[in-house]
């Protein structure tokens, strides 16, 4: 009993240590005014007479700690509307300030900026910056500055102007866009930050240890700001919208008549509920004027994922965020909230007859959707999501008869999300909950699931006197329900291949109406200091799925793995910072089989003229692949090792460059890929910027699945040879920092060419060579009329099977070109032109100019003009 009292007094003792502030806190007092200053960039103001000068700043970056190489002041005042604060930056070298005009949080060149932490909480920093010429910067620092969120979007007030001593900027922030904790103190979080652009030196009022776990919680304070109220933001913008659409002509279908007008309305509002609460709607949305996504070829059989790119959607994202992954890879991207599923292009595509035309939707139309947003004075955070999408139906012609098949049921999704700080935030509770429901009722649909639900717990704990230490843990369910073939399909399909014949702890159930499953991670180390650390473990259930509205490419997976860092940040010799990092990882499935284990070595390098160079490797031993016979027996896969460097210049310059390449090598010769690229970005002046990325890759592959042939459970794999090239080409042209002109295209060109066909014959045999048997000459046939092979194993003269030829070319250029004004904040009118030119056959082989040509001699590109009108209604 003494034992246990004694460990019970040590741990009390222990919690009121770790709850001690030891931070010399810097102290700011804001002065009231009534006569605030006009927003011009102008110190001479007289309303700047008033208040005091916040000064003495430090680096944080290089040399932390250190006096700065040029002194930054500022001032902040208020009234009962607004906060107005002024930076004055001076330079003993004014010629050499860095002032360039970007869009919106593109900001470019020496910049000054300030963070309020109004919750008062250590964990939520709102930032306003702005750059020499006057471009607004702003996003939130969220979690302790772990996220940064930079798709928030205030409506705020910045002008900066030259002087000979050096630079100023000005800010007017409205208290409608900021949410605050009322109280009697009136204490505020502060931070006030500058960076100098041609040494890359940032410097900070209050000093903060670069190598802190966080930055909110290292914040000074800023009081006097008692007595101000909330104001409630409320805000209406409708939107009119029309385009013209050119493409390829086809005689004889009514849909393919070569061109085509549309016309589209809606609205979008912002209204705040409470001073910590906002509202967010969208009734019909429209996104025409978002960048496509980038052209890929899949050879696999997951879903790629892709970034969101819709304004309603990724802004608050880290609120509804619940990520059940780990680490930046693949399983990176797990979550429960996957945001581009709402809107999706259909799931179904039309059964058509011969001598019928069909025109399909490409994408899901949103009917409307709404967002909570917040978070208490107490410490709750909230984020609710709900989207009601229409009914995706395809258009039918048959000799002048028109029909409609559904594509797409009517579906609603439901998505929330709550957290909850403890101890100024050492301690996150949280919790989500998603729902998606089809109505597929009257639909025709039988194979979609109609019910999907998912729910997590998470916890995080910050401990030590800098919260430099950390454990974390977070659990999911899933429960999905449907008719008996949408969960049969559900079985059988990439994420869970439960029709695995050597799997004997699964079992495809054709009976079954509902899928059950779980997954979550638990995570501990450290993440302050120099040395940091984590090991980790991440558990997915074979039934577990997360796809209805969330992300899971692949299920039935133990995880474990160590990751060890240490930074050399102090600039000596040569050297800016040096970080060299190392990772192990090993899985396992449900059935308690090894599958792999591997581990990398990486070093990252800055020197002192910003340069920078990056190199490391991975190594995986002989592993085993449930997946690579997509719902067949494991294959043993060999190992693979692999090298990538990346160096760069100083992005400091007006002109800069990137190079990068990659080389990894399968054990047994099974595989061999080659790639590279750069990037060169030109800014030749205070508004232009040009950058082009060009890359190229060369891969060969020996174990790339062709077929499954059901007619003797045969597994057909090739060889493949693959090359792709393609470029990037970005221009921006800023005229000011609300009219701005931006162009994005993409060549891309790939080609696939299949040889050297196999049959699987003992999956797990030692040789690679004995796993399968190497179709011969006289066993393989092609026929060129049809496009297939033919395959006689038996020798009797009588085909067995064939396949379609699966060597393929893929030639695609996105274009996109947008011309943005925003002529009053919040009101904006959009210019779009993008084309799409696509070229694809059967020849497998790779030529330059021939796969250039192909996208210019051949049909039709297919382009779109688009003009958007908002405009934003404050009715606060």
């Amino acid at each position: 009993m003494k034992r246990i009292a004694l460990i019970i007094i040590a741990l009390f003792i222990v919690t009121l240590l770790n709850a001690q502030d030891t931070i010399q806190r810097k102290n700011y007092i804001a002065t009231f005014t009534s006569a605030p200053p006009v927003i011009d960039g102008s110190v001479e103001d007289e309303a700047w007479l008033k208040g005091s000068w916040g000064g003495d700043f430090s680096q944080f970056e290089p040399n932390n700690g250190s006096k700065p190489a040029q002194q930054t002041e500022f001032k902040v005042l208020f009234d009962d509307n607004n906060i107005y604060v002024l930076v004055k930056a001076y330079d003993t070298e004014p010629d050499s300030i860095v002032r360039r005009i970007s869009r919106r949080d593109n900001g470019d060149g020496d910049f000054v900026g300030i963070s309020f932490d109004s919750y008062h909480d250590r964990q939520t920093g709102f930032v306003f910056a702005s750059n020499a010429a006057g471009v607004k910067n702003d996003f939130i620092w969220a979690r302790d500055g772990q996220i940064e969120d930079d798709t928030w979007d205030p409506i705020w007030f910045t002008a900066a102007k030259l002087y000979d001593w050096g630079w100023a900027a000005e800010m007017r922030i409205p208290l409608t866009q900021l949410r605050f904790r009322i109280s009697d103190t009136g204490v505020w979080g502060l931070e006030v930050f500058r960076n100098l652009f041609r040494t890359q030196e940032t410097s900070v009022w209050q000093p903060i240890d670069r190598n802190s776990s966080g930055l909110v919680h290292n914040f000074g304070e800023m009081t006097g700001m008692t007595g101000i109220k909330p104001r409630k933001q409320a805000d209406i913008t409708p939107f009119v919208v029309g385009s013209i659409e050119t493409f390829e002509k086809e005689e004889g279908n009514p849909f393919a008549t070569g061109k085509g007008w549309k016309y589209n309305g809606g609205l979008d509002a912002k209204f705040g509920i409470t001073n910590n609460m906002t509202l967010d709607l969208t009734v019909n949305p429209d996104f025409g004027q978002v960048e496509a996504d980038p052209s890929e070829v899949n050879l696999t059989a997951y879903e790629t994922f892709f970034e969101e790119k819709r304004p309603f959607f990724i802004e608050g994202k880290n609120i509804t965020s619940f990520r059940t992954g780990l680490g930046d890879g693949d399983i990176g991207y797990d979550n429960l909230f996957y945001s581009r599923r709402i809107g999706r292009s259909p799931h179904l595509g039309a059964d058509t007859e011969d001598n019928e035309y069909v025109r399909e939707p490409r994408s899901t139309p949103i009917i409307s959707a709404a967002k909570l947003t917040g978070k208490t004075p107490d410490g709750l955070s909230i984020g609710i999501v709900e989207a009601v999408t229409a009914e995706g139906r395809a258009e039918i012609d048959s000799l002048g008869d028109r029909s409609w098949q559904t594509v797409e049921p009517l579906t609603n999704y439901f998505v929330s999300r709550v957290m909850k700080d403890f101890n100024g935030g050492k301690t996150v509770i949280g919790g989500a909950f998603t729902n998606t429901h089809r109505f597929l009722e009257k639909s025709g649909i039988d194979g979609l699931v109609r019910n999907a639900n998912t729910a997590g717990i998470d916890f995080m704990h910050s401990f030590g006197e800098d919260r430099d230490w950390f454990v974390s843990f977070n659990g999911a369910v899933s429960n999905l329900s449907g008719s008996e073939e949408a969960i049969r399909d559900l079985q059988e399909s990439s994420v869970h291949l439960f029709q695995r014949p050597d799997a004997d702890y699964l079992e495809v159930d054709p009976t079954r109406t509902s899928l059950n499953g779980f997954g979550g991670n638990i995570q501990a180390g450290k993440t302050g200091g120099h040395w940091n650390f984590m090991a980790f473990s991440y558990v997915k259930s074979p039934g577990f799925d997360l796809n209805d509205v969330g992300y899971l490419q692949s299920a039935d997976a133990i995880i474990s793995g160590l990751w060890s860092a240490y930074s050399f940040d102090k600039p000596f010799s040569i050297f800016r910072r040096i970080r060299p990092n190392g990772n192990l990882w090993t899985g396992w499935d449900f059935g308690g089989t090894h599958l792999f284990t591997g581990g990398n070595l990486s070093l990252y390098v800055q020197f002192k003229n910003l340069w920078y160079l990056s190199f490391g490797g991975n190594y995986e031993g002989n592993s085993i692949s449930n997946t690579i016979l997509r719902g067949g027996p494991s294959m043993l896969w060999p190992s693979y090792k692999s090298m990538y460097l990346y160096m760069g210049t100083s992005s400091s310059k007006k002109v800069y460059t990137s190079l990068w390449t990659n080389y990894s090598k399968g054990g047994e010769e099974s595989s061999r890929r080659l790639s590279g690229g750069f990037e060169l970005t030109v800014k030749p002046g205070q508004s232009f910027t040009a950058t082009v990325s060009p890359s190229w890759s060369r891969n060969m592959n020996t174990l790339q699945y062709v077929k499954h042939i059901d007619d003797g459970d045969r597994y057909v794999l090739a060889r493949i040879d693959q090359q792709i090239v393609s470029m990037s080409l970005r221009l921006s042209y800023n005229i000011t920092p609300d009219l701005t002109l931006q162009y994005w295209g993409q060549p891309f060109l790939a080609a696939m060419d299949y040889s050297r066909f196999k049959v699987v014959t003992n999956p797990s045999a030692e040789r690679l060579t004995d796993r399968y048997h190497e179709l011969t000459a006289s066993e393989l046939s092609y026929d060129a009329t049809d496009n297939i092979y033919n395959v006689d194993d038996n020798y009797d003269g009588i085909w067995e099977y064939s396949f379609d030829n699966p060597d393929n070319n893929y030639d695609q250029f996105l274009s996109n070109l947008v011309a943005r004004w925003e002529f009053r904040p919040g009101s904006t009118i959009y210019l779009v032109w993008s084309q799409t030119r696509n070229y694809g056959d059967s020849t497998g082989s790779f030529s330059l100019r021939q796969n250039i040509d192909n996208l210019y001699t051949e049909k039709k590109p297919y382009d779109v003009f688009l003009v958007k009108f908002t405009y934003r209604f404050g009715l606060r």
